[in-house]
Parts: C-alpha cells; structure tokens; sequence
C-alpha cells in the first residue's frame, strides 16, 4: 500500500545519577531507531530498569549528551529515579 502508515520508530534515552552530587541527571546516550534499539539492548544486559515515558523521551532528544537534563523535566525524573531506587532496594533485601 502506497500510503500505508510507517510503524512509529523507537526512541531511547538513558540517563546517569550521581546520588552524591546535588547535580541534575545528565544524559549519557540518545537515540532512534537502531540506536535507540542498542541502548535498551545494553540496558537489559545490564539489568538496568526501563520506564516508557514518550513525552519525556521527546524533550530529552532536545538535550546534548553529557548535559544536565531542563529543569522543566527534573521533577518528573526524581519520581523515576526515587522508584528505581526503591526498586533497587526491594532487590536487594531478596
């Protein structure tokens, strides 16, 4: 079919905390497509927790690796980051 829809493309994000700094999560890898699917790839190898969030996704891709995240989204990403911690301590206490 000519006008067939393309399936929409995978992104991915990653970012890194330092939970001894007072410092913003910095983005350390960005993608889409292939890219996006090797960062989810090597997340899982790693047993690091994946969040689907598109909308945060899509404000990310604005953000230079290495960079501090917006401010604007450093409130949503605490919540992730305060889950996956927890997360982290439930597996810990197993």
């Amino acid at each position: 079919m000519p006008n067939a829809p393309k399936p929409p493309q995978t992104k991915a994000a990653a970012l890194r905390y330092n939970q001894e700094s007072d410092a913003a999560p910095i983005l350390t890898a960005k993608g889409r497509g292939q890219v996006a699917e090797r960062i989810l790839e090597v997340a899982r190898e790693h047993n690091i927790p994946i969040r689907s969030d598109a909308d945060l996704v899509e404000i990310l891709e604005k953000v230079e690796i290495d960079q501090e995240i917006p401010l604007e989204v450093y409130t949503v990403v605490a919540e992730i980051f305060s889950y996956l911690y927890k997360v982290n301590q439930r597996k810990a206490q197993q």
